[in-house]
This record gives C-alpha cells, structure tokens and sequence, in this order.
C-alpha cells in the first residue's frame, strides 16, 4: 500500500512539473530570433504536428511539443491552412486561437464607384498587391466579359467597385476575376432574366457604359435617374451627350492625366470624346456601382435635356437650350461669390 501511494505521489508530481512547464511554453510571449514582422504559411492538409514544427521553425511558438500538445488537447477546433502574420511576439494559446480561427492575413482594398481601370491599378499597386502595368495588362484581358460584352476593349466597367480581400501573394489575374464576378452577382440582381427590356433596346454592354457616364457626372444617388434621363433624352434626339467625363477619360487614353477638361480638350481626336461622336461612346469610362447601374436600368421619366453643376454638389436641370444657359450663367455668378445666384429661391427649375 505504502509503494502504491508512493507511486501515486510521483504521478501526481509528474503530472503538475508536465502541466508547469507545458504553461511556461505557451504562457509567455515568444518570438526567438526573427524580425518582428513573419509570415507563416499553412499548407492544405498539414497536420497539427508539422503545423506545430513549422511555427517553431519560424520562432512564432517556444516549444514545437508544447504546441503541439495544446492543440491535440484541442482537437474538435481544425487547424485553417492560409498566410499567417505575426507582428509581435505572442503566446503560443493565441497562436493557435489565432490558426484554428483561421484568421489569415488579407490586403484590404477598397475599390470607389466611378475608380477607372488606370485607378484600381495605382490603388493594387499602393497596396503591394501587384504593379499597376501589370493590372492594366490583365485589365485587357476581355475573356472574362466576352459572353456579356463581345466588343468590349477592355474589363473597364466590369470591375465592380466594393471592398475586397486578398491573399497577400494573389495576382492581378485573380484580382481582376474576383471584381468581374463581383459584377456578375450584382448584374443578376438587377437584370435576372438576361433582358435588360427596361432600358430602352440598348444591350447590356451599352447599359453599363451609360451607368459608367452616370456614375462620373453626379456623386448623388438621388440624382442619377435624372441624369439617366437626360442621356436617354439625347440619344433619342441624336444629340451628342456632350459629357465631359468622356473626355477625360479620352485624354487620360492617350496619356493626358490632367483631369481638368479645357475649352481645347473638347476637340481630342478619340472615339470617347462625345463632343465629337454622337451616341456612347465605344465602352465604359469607369467602373460603376449598384446606384447608376439602376439609374441606367430605368431612367427617370423627363423632358429634361440639359444639366450644369450647382453649389450644392448636385446639378442644375433644364428641358431648354435657353434654359441651361441661364442656370451656366448663374453658376458662373456664384463661382464668383454672387450671394443673389446661390439663393435657395433662385435654384428652382421647371421640370
């Protein structure tokens, strides 16, 4: 009995030195040698002890067996293969929360309504996901839209603008699907039938370079179906859209990135220019969202043919020539600091 409660003793005494130093090895931060700043990548299908040597060949955990216990201890929670990121020493309890939570690390990327394709590529560029020349090389790659838009020259338009996450070492291939699907998902919301009967006979393809046009010219949800309505009106007349966005977008296709369009500017010599061509112009100028996509979809109901910018972020609209240039010379007042023009009363327009 004496040899049997002795043995029990050293059990137990056993059992609290393995559960003191198991504590020790996963209690305290660790971070041995390395720089502050490590990737860790997971491969699919990795076990929980070569996840565990991997960690410790990386110096993210103090003791590969350590680790390597707790988590079997914890074997309902799967360890997630991805990139990890590690940017301060931490125990090694976090770390396996951190794995078994599968909280890979992601560049975060915000992509605005209206971001045009050379846009998006400074914005992947500035986030180190991929060089902007190369963004723009994948941005041609039409295969993506050719069901959709069989002449579209480039993804532009298709890009669909929203927040996005992707694995450190994505391409500007993956990026690029990854937006068009984006737009695809939302297409089938708006569109679900494939028809797009409510705009007018114009093909999908011509819808979005119209909700593209929208999209550029007001910032203001509210006023896109009337802006919507104008460019219809004009098509209808065979009047050019006269869109200042398009020439923009022209200036910066022929490597002019100044955005501010010159009485001289209104003559450059390109299909986009829609001072010069009557009708769309030959794709997108932009990437656009949800709003002008349904603006585009079904336009206001006007007889409006005219806008000019107002004050107030938003647009003065007018059905007349005589009209519009009433409202141009009025703002022209106000960016002169006449007080009168900017009058609340003075601003109301016959619809």
């Amino acid at each position: 009995m004496r040899r049997l409660g002795l043995l029990a003793l050293l059990a137990i005494a056993a059992l609290g030195a393995g559960a003191g130093w198991l504590d020790s090895k996963i209690s305290r931060p660790y971070r041995g040698q390395r720089p502050e700043k490590i990737f860790v990548d997971i491969p699919h299908g990795t076990s929980r002890w070569g996840v565990s040597g991997i960690l410790a060949q990386n110096d993210v955990v103090r003791s590969r067996l350590a680790f390597a216990l707790f988590s079997e201890w914890h074997f309902k929670k799967p360890l997630e293969a991805g990139e990890y990121y590690f940017d301060h020493p931490v125990n090694s309890r976090e770390v396996f929360w951190k794995i078994a939570q599968g909280r890979i690390f992601v560049h975060i990327v915000s992509i605005p309504e209206g971001f045009t394709i050379f846009d998006i590529g400074n914005e992947l560029e500035r986030q180190g996901i991929c060089t902007k020349a190369d963004f723009l090389v994948a941005a041609h790659d039409t295969s993506l839209v050719a069901d959709f838009a069989p002449q579209a020259p480039s993804l532009e338009g298709f890009l669909f603008p929203s927040t996005y996450e992707f694995a450190r070492h994505a391409t500007c291939e993956q990026a690029a699907r990854r937006m068009v699907q984006n737009f695809r998902a939302v297409w089938e919301t708006l569109d679900p039938l494939g028809s797009a009967q409510q705009a007018d006979g114009l093909t999908p393809a011509q819808i979005v370079t119209l909700a593209s046009l929208i999209e550029r010219e007001t910032p203001n949800a509210e006023e896109r179906p009337l802006v919507a309505g104008v460019f219809y009106n004009r098509l209808h007349r065979d009047s050019p859209l006269q869109c200042d966005p398009t020439v923009q977008y022209a200036m910066e296709l022929a490597g002019h990135h100044d955005k501010n369009v010159r009485p001289k500017d209104l003559h450059i010599d390109s299909p986009y220019n829609t001072y010069e061509h009557q009708g769309l112009p030959p794709g997108p100028i932009a990437n656009p969202g949800e709003a002008s996509l349904r603006a585009a979809l079904a336009p206001a109901q006007t007889k409006y043919l005219y806008f000019v910018a107002n004050d107030q972020g938003g647009h003065f609209f007018s059905s007349t020539l005589a009209e519009h240039n009433r409202n141009v010379a009025r703002l022209r007042r106000m960016l002169a600091g006449d007080a009168q023009a900017s009058d609340p009363a003075s601003k109301k327009v016959t619809r």
